[in-house]
């Protein structure tokens, strides 16, 4: 890849996008400013694989809830794309800390926009916010940029006020800012609170677990695939908003039924609602069971985004399949269980 000389800025580095979008752009030649919160715990494991040491990358501490860290952040880095990756991002968690979940999500979107215009930096700096699929809450599917939102907990509330005010700084400041509604997108470096994870875990590991809500459907991509989209929507002419999906969309039930398969192992259903069972078909051990602890106050059923509009506009097209995604999410919890370690961050 040819060297750029740009520089960008990513809150929420040492989450899953974080690190993949900071690998993508130290490939391309960018110097990359990562933001992090300050934590008495270590939370750069996501940044090993080859990131913390890599030539470019420079690390910060830094709080969407601090304006004047923001301030000073735009001011000593001088970013020409700024990613806000930085969110409270678990949405069963949400319902517990509502308030941190506002304070950060969307205050802490305002806060980074309200920067960016103070320093008078809207004609060189390009803002991407990631907004969420959930801010569509139970809206029909396929859901696309024209589908009326209805939020069901207070992330999606969150993400919601943070689209909308990303919109309003473009309109009213002339800020290049881009909303990426992306759909669910997982990967080995999810975190291990998130369903997907905490599948591939247990099938890698041989263990039975407890799920909530089977019947719920996701538009599941591969976070590598969507962290190429944020860039391509802020090399653009002009600024607008993308869904960022798959247009496929698979249930929890999917989900453990081709972890397991992966693995060698057929799983039969019995039961139903709460008394449902995934069991194995070789050996009748127990491998799945429904927890209520699981389901959230609202529940949100079935997201399939339309990705459209951005495969026409920006020439994006996911690379991997659902399939994919499980194979490669078993295979590195099983690596890991193994006590080796591959470079799920390596470019292919």
């Amino acid at each position: 890849m040819g060297v750029t000389g740009k520089v960008a800025l990513i809150t929420g580095v040492t989450g899953q996008d974080g690190a993949y979008l900071a690998r993508f752009l130290l490939d391309r030649g960018y110097a990359v400013h990562g933001l992090r919160p300050y934590a008495a715990t270590d939370d750069c494991e996501r940044l090993r694989g080859g990131l913390l040491d890599r030539p470019g990358f420079h690390l910060h501490h830094g709080d969407l809830a601090d304006s004047g860290n923001l301030i000073r952040m735009l001011q000593a880095t001088k970013p020409d794309e700024i990613y806000n990756l930085g969110a409270q991002s678990h949405v069963a968690v949400s319902f517990d800390v509502p308030e941190q979940t506002a304070d950060v999500n969307a205050l802490g979107t305002l806060r980074l926009l309200e920067a960016i215009r103070a320093l008078n930096m809207q004609d060189k700096a390009r803002f991407y916010q990631a907004s969420s699929s959930e801010m569509f809450g139970n809206a029909p599917a396929p859901q696309d940029e024209n589908t009326p939102f209805s939020p069901c907990s207070p992330y999606a509330a969150a993400k919601l006020y943070a689209y909308w005010i990303t919109r309003t700084y473009r309109q009213a400041y002339g800020v290049f800012a881009c909303n990426g509604i992306l759909f669910n997108h997982e990967s080995p470096l999810r975190g291990a609170e998130f369903v997907t994870r905490k599948i591939a875990r247990a099938v890698a590991r041989g263990e039975s677990l407890a799920l909530g809500n089977l019947d719920a459907c996701r538009d599941w991509g591969h976070a590598r695939d969507y962290v190429r989209g944020m860039w391509m929507m802020l090399q653009q002419d002009a600024p607008d908003d993308f869904v960022l999906a798959t247009g496929k969309n698979h249930s929890v039930r999917d989900f453990v039924v081709a972890a397991f398969a992966h693995a060698g192992t057929t799983v039969t259903w019995s039961g139903d609602g709460l008394a449902e069972k995934g069991i194995c078909a070789r050996s009748g051990k127990t491998l799945v069971t429904v927890d209520p602890r699981f389901f959230r106050p609202a529940e949100l059923h079935s997201l399939r985004g339309n990705p459209a509009k951005a495969r026409e506009r920006l020439g994006w097209v996911p690379e991997h399949t659902f399939e994919t995604l499980v194979a490669e999410m078993v295979d590195a919890e099983a690596d890991l269980m193994r006590g080796g370690r591959h470079d799920v961050l390596a470019a292919e």
